[in-house]
């Protein structure tokens, strides 16, 4: 079996039900950079020597391959509803448990990312994250796509960051009075 197929050479691909579009499709950004998401938090476990917290990284690609399943699928029979609000809801409790764990005054102040690899590399996973977010928006307005996505999506970018902000190895606040 080969890895190429030539069906993609005259700029269209095939969604998981077999529906053609052109390869700059919204719906294909859209899976297209949830793919880029997967991969940038599989670098970031590279940085990560918490067992736990790569565990944690890892459960979530592997959910992000039914993101990607669903947003590759025009035709929803053909795909079954993975991303749940139980997962939604999963995420909102592991964010509230991580920022507790942060100073209450400084919680939500802007910070400059990336005081280490780890923290770095989840930062950049987090701003992906938000332009998969976007992507999914666009995509919702020419296409039905559940509610329950574009939340779990935006919930996980929330996540991202809370997780970011507990592997800084030092914090550097921003100070708009500058």
């Amino acid at each position: 079996m080969k890895i190429y197929t030539k069906g993609g050479d005259r700029g269209e691909t095939s969604l998981y039900d077999n529906t053609r579009v052109p390869k700059d499709h919204i719906r294909v950004e859209s899976y297209g950079t949830i793919d880029e998401l997967n991969s940038a938090l599989g670098l970031a476990r590279g940085f990560i020597d918490d067992d736990s917290i790569n565990v944690s990284i890892k459960d979530v690609q592997r959910e992000l391959f039914n993101v990607a399943g669903e947003l590759a699928t025009a035709d929803h029979s053909k795909f079954p509803e993975k991303v749940t609000v139980e997962k939604i809801e999963s995420l909102e409790s592991e964010i509230d448990s991580m920022l507790d764990k942060l100073n209450k005054e400084q919680q939500f102040k802007f910070i400059i990312p990336g005081s280490c690899h780890r923290s770095a590399s989840l930062h950049m996973a987090r701003t992906i994250c938000r332009r998969a977010e976007r992507r999914i928006v666009t995509l919702s307005r020419e296409e039905d796509i559940r509610p329950e996505l574009v939340k779990y999506v935006n919930r996980l970018s929330d996540w991202i960051y809370a997780l970011a902000r507990t592997l800084e190895c030092s914090i550097e606040y921003v100070d708009f009075e500058k």
